[in-house]
């Protein structure tokens, strides 16, 4: 089987990097998350996306850096980081990160939620459990920022919400939580449920066929897999999900398309060249005939030809 050239390989590395860039942008705008947030966050469940949106302060910090102001019309959150530090741990950087806070509550409660667009479920190892791990870490990095010494009532429910494009067939669109839950083994206790529902993973899985018609699920489906042109999905998020375009998103939509259609031809173009190569041996091999002879009966131009036989000679 042909394999990549090394500047090849680079180049479809660099693409990757820049088409996961650009999808994190994407999802970081307030409608995005707050489509996100009424079918994942039950704080915000029966809410219209539109409310949900005024609860999210701020700007939301995108990958290593806060979004720039110049680049939205929402103010940058102050002193919520992206990335959280510890000597013995080292460093995680967060996708997504911003404050919300809850409706219909006496105290303005706080919700530090965290989003990971994940092209692959099973990367080699449980995703539920860096899921975990990365509330465990927003957990214990409040202690100093969000209350200090031993006021622990003061702690903020943490969510980490994983946007799956890859997803098995199996867990395809598919929203799952994963929350700490109260069991009574001897005995009737019922602690109050802000005491301990402090934890949330949710796995939110996408596929081909969406069964909503209009939800997180189809948005998300809609934006980061359907080939559709960025046109008709912005059509789509103003026509279906009320989404107002502005300049910004309509540029990020256009650059993730445009990123995404590059990396489909390389990936095209890559296929073709391993059938041709594999053309070319098996008539080698079954009519007793040298590499340009089976590339002469193949047709094969001439300008695809050196790349061949240096292929056929490793």
């Amino acid at each position: 089987m042909e394999t990549m050239t090394p500047a090849a390989e680079s180049a479809l590395l660099d693409s990757g990097k820049a088409l996961d860039a650009v999808c994190k942008r994407v999802l970081s705008q307030k409608p995005i998350l707050a489509w996100i947030m009424k079918a994942c966050v039950t704080e915000y469940a029966g809410m219209e996306a539109r409310e949900i949106e005024k609860y999210i302060e701020g700007a939301p910090q995108v990958g290593e850096a806060a979004v720039l102001p110049d680049q939205t019309n929402h103010p940058v959150i102050q002193g919520l980081r992206n990335e959280d530090t510890s000597l013995t741990e080292g460093i995680v950087t967060y996708d997504i990160r911003f404050r919300a806070t809850v409706p219909n509550t006496a105290e303005k409660i706080g919700l530090i939620i965290n989003i990971e667009a994940q092209s692959n479920s099973h990367s080699g190892y449980p995703l539920l459990k860096r899921g975990i791990y990365y509330c465990s870490r927003m957990i214990s990095a409040q202690h100093g920022r969000e209350f200090t010494k031993s006021h622990y009532g003061q702690l903020k429910k943490v969510y980490s919400i994983w946007v799956c494009t890859d997803a098995p067939e199996k867990e395809q669109n598919t929203i799952t939580q994963y929350v700490i839950q109260e069991r009574n083994l001897i005995g009737q206790v019922n602690a109050r449920k802000e005491d301990y529902d402090l934890l949330n993973v949710t796995m939110l899985c996408l596929g081909d066929k969406v069964q909503e018609e209009v939800g997180a699920l189809q948005l998300l489906y809609t934006l980061l897999i359907s080939r559709e042109s960025y046109r008709k999905k912005l059509q789509m998020m103003s026509e279906d999900y009320h989404i107002a375009i502005t300049e910004p998103m309509e540029q990020e939509v256009s650059q993730m398309c445009n990123i995404s259609q590059g990396i489909a031809s390389k990936n095209r173009a890559e296929g073709r060249a391993e059938e041709r190569l594999e053309m070319v041996r098996n008539l080698m091999q079954a009519m007793a005939v040298s590499a340009v002879q089976a590339m002469d009966l193949l047709r094969i131009p001439p300008e695809q030809r050196p790349a061949l036989l240096e292929k056929l000679q490793q």
